[in-house]
């Protein structure tokens, strides 16, 4: 359940994934593919499985190790989703992949110099339908209006946080020396799930204050697409660039050393972060450093369509690490099925 507040009144109430058809992420890349090369890559459209069960059936069928698969980031299992992998073949030929497992579709092959490394992706393109809807259609509309002029909350989705909170509260033990240290592929879900709820806060007071697509005085900016960012230096310019979604306000990736946020806005950060000196300390004390995510997102090429008295599709673009499911939270409530 979604427990962050929303920036608009989220009318709605419906069904998400009533199939897997229902739910369809296309990985959105900047793509120049050589044409020879060690690595052989793969666009590959699957249903209903995740990233990592199909990236170790390709290193089975292909007679590599799971390390010599590459991929640019996890999408959802309950889904019908396409991306990029690569698989390093030095010296060897193309392999059949000719036994797939149902459910696994090769789409397109190229051979390149290089592996595909995490976080290569752009972004990505939504294609969802929401079913058994309650509400008011013509509010939903004209939010989806607003989401297309002033964007949305950037928070981290609950997959962040593992299934029920898991990796939270897992990094909450092992940061009180409750458990042993994890494997190192956990700590890594564990410390982001710390980051990110740390992250949230922040946010969720930005949101309540109505600051979120807006300046407070010592604020960071970020440009827009880019991992560059500005302290507040009071010039004039600044409101009209957050208008045009060219810069946005920020909150705090936590770590070793200082907020670079000033005045109200480190003071906002403070008051929010303060009762959590245990995930501060933790991220801290395993070498993360300070950084930054932008507080709003741009939502791209988004379009409602109406489908059915009870039903809708949404089609829209993010960035990479943005949430669907938060785009959805601005609109309604949709259970899961």
């Amino acid at each position: 359940m979604w427990e962050w507040p929303a920036a608009y009144s989220a009318p709605l109430q419906g069904l998400l994934r009533a199939s897997p058809a229902d739910f369809q992420v296309d990985e959105q890349m900047v793509l120049s593919l050589e044409g020879s090369g060690e690595h052989l890559w793969l666009l590959v459209r699957k249903t209903g499985q995740n990233t990592e069960w199909v990236a170790r059936q390709l290193a089975r069928l292909a007679g590599i190790r799971p390390a010599d698969v590459g991929f640019a980031g996890l999408k959802d299992r309950q889904a019908v989703t396409t991306q990029w992998f690569s698989l390093y073949l030095p010296g060897r030929g193309d392999p059949a992949l000719d036994e797939l497992p149902d459910g696994v579709e090769v789409l397109e092959r190229a051979r390149h110099g290089r592996k595909l490394r995490r976080g290569t992706l752009s972004g990505n393109r939504f294609t969802l339908v929401l079913r058994q809807l309650q509400g008011d259609v013509a509010q939903a509309q004209a939010i989806v209006a607003a989401l297309r002029e002033q964007g949305m909350p950037n928070y981290f989705g609950a997959q962040r946080f593992g299934h029920a909170q898991g990796n939270l509260a897992a990094a909450e033990r092992w940061f009180a020396g409750q458990e042993r240290p994890p494997k190192r592929h956990l700590q890594g879900l564990y410390l982001s799930a710390a980051r990110a709820l740390l992250f949230n806060q922040v946010l969720a007071e930005r949101v309540r204050q109505g600051s979120w697509n807006t300046a407070v005085g010592g604020d960071v900016f970020m440009l827009d697409g880019a991992g560059s960012w500005f302290v507040d230096d009071g010039d004039a310019g600044l409101p009209a660039r957050l208008a045009a979604m060219d810069i946005h306000p920020s909150g705090p990736l936590w770590g070793q050393g200082e907020s670079p946020a000033r005045d109200a806005a480190l003071a906002l950060e403070q008051a929010q972060l303060q009762p959590f000196a245990r995930l501060r300390q933790g991220l801290a004390q395993h070498g993360l450093k300070q950084e930054r995510r932008s507080l709003r997102c741009r939502v791209d090429d988004l379009t409602l369509e109406v489908l059915a008295a009870d039903c809708l599709q949404l089609q829209f673009s993010l960035p990479a690490g943005s949430y669907a499911t938060v785009v959805l939270a601005q609109l309604g409530d949709f259970a899961s099925r």
